[in-house]
C-alpha cells in the first residue's frame, strides 16, 4: 500500500497541467478577484476585508481543485483502463486504493493553500497572528477531505467520457453557490438560505471564523463532517458495486 501511495503521489507532482489549475490558478484568480481592494474594503455581513474574504475564499477553492478534480477523472479513467481491475488482484485492500487517492490529492492541495496566502500577504498585505496563519491551514486543508471523498465517488459513478462534464459542473456550482468566487451575501436571500447548507459554503465559513479570531462555528463543522460520511459512504457503496462487475 505504501508504494501506490508514492506512486500515486509521484505521478500527482508529474501532471503540470494539473500542478497549474489545483496551485497557481487560484492564486492568480485571487490576484484578479481582490483587483485594486485594500484592508480599507469589507465584505458586506462579514467584518473582512476584501482581500481577506478573498484569500480563504481562493484557498479554499484551490484545495477543492486538487481533491475533487484529481480524484474523479483519474478513477474514471483507471477503472476504463482495467488499472482498478489489475490492482484487485494484487493484495492491496479496497481502502488502500482509496487512501492512496486521499494522500496523493492532499499533497497537492497543501502547496494550493500555501501559495494563496503568499501572494495574498505579498501582494495585498494580508497579516494575522502566527496561530491563524497555521489554524488557516490546517482547517482548509482537513476540510478539503471531504471533497476528496466526493472526488472518489463521482469517479466510481462516472464512466470516462461522462466524468469529465459531471465533475465540472459539480465543481463550478459548489464554488460559485458556496460563495468561493463571490459573497453569496450578493445572492437573493432565497439563494442565501440554500447556499448555507452547501458543503462549500460551510469549508470556506471555517476559515473565515479563524480570521475573525473565533472558533470555527459548530453548525459549519458538523455540515462538513455529515458530507464527509456521505460522499465517503457513498463512495465505498459504489467501490463495492463496481467489486461486483468486475
Amino acid at each position: 500500500m505504501n508504494s501506490l501511495i508514492k506512486l500515486e503521489i509521484t505521478r500527482a507532482l508529474r501532471n503540470r497541467k494539473f500542478l497549474f489549475f489545483s496551485v497557481i490558478y487560484p492564486s492568480l484568480l485571487f490576484v484578479i478577484i481582490a483587483g485594486t481592494q485594500d484592508g480599507a474594503d469589507k465584505i458586506p455581513g462579514s467584518g473582512l476585508s476584501v482581500p481577506a474574504f478573498m484569500m480563504v475564499s481562493m484557498a479554499s477553492f484551490g484545495a477543492l481543485t486538487a481533491v475533487l478534480m484529481g480524484n474523479s477523472e483519474r478513477i474514471a479513467k483507471e477503472r476504463e483502463s482495467g488499472w482498478v481491475r489489475q490492482l484487485r488482484l494484487t493484495s492491496l485492500p479496497g481502502r488502500g486504493y482509496v487512501l492512496a487517492k486521499t494522500a496523493s490529492a492532499a499533497v497537492v492541495s497543501l502547496p494550493s493553500i500555501v501559495v494563496v496566502f503568499v501572494v495574498a500577504a505579498a501582494a495585498k498585505d494580508v497579516r494575522f497572528e502566527a496561530w491563524q496563519w497555521l489554524a488557516l491551514t490546517g482547517a482548509i486543508w482537513a476540510g478539503s477531505l471531504c471533497f476528496a471523498a466526493l472526488g472518489v465517488a463521482i469517479g466510481y459513478l462516472a464512466s470516462g467520457d461522462a466524468v469529465r462534464p459531471i465533475t465540472m459542473i459539480v465543481y463550478f456550482g459548489l464554488s460559485i453557490l458556496g460563495g468561493l468566487w463571490m459573497p453569496s451575501t450578493t445572492f437573493p436571500q432565497w439563494l442565501q438560505d440554500a447556499a448555507s447548507w452547501l458543503p462549500t459554503h460551510a469549508y470556506a465559513a471555517l476559515g473565515q471564523a479563524i480570521e475573525l479570531g473565533d472558533a470555527p462555528h459548530a453548525k459549519d463543522i458538523t455540515l462538513l463532517v455529515v458530507y464527509f460520511v456521505l460522499f465517503a459512504g457513498g463512495a465505498a457503496w459504489l467501490y463495492r458495486k463496481d467489486t461486483l462487475k468486475a
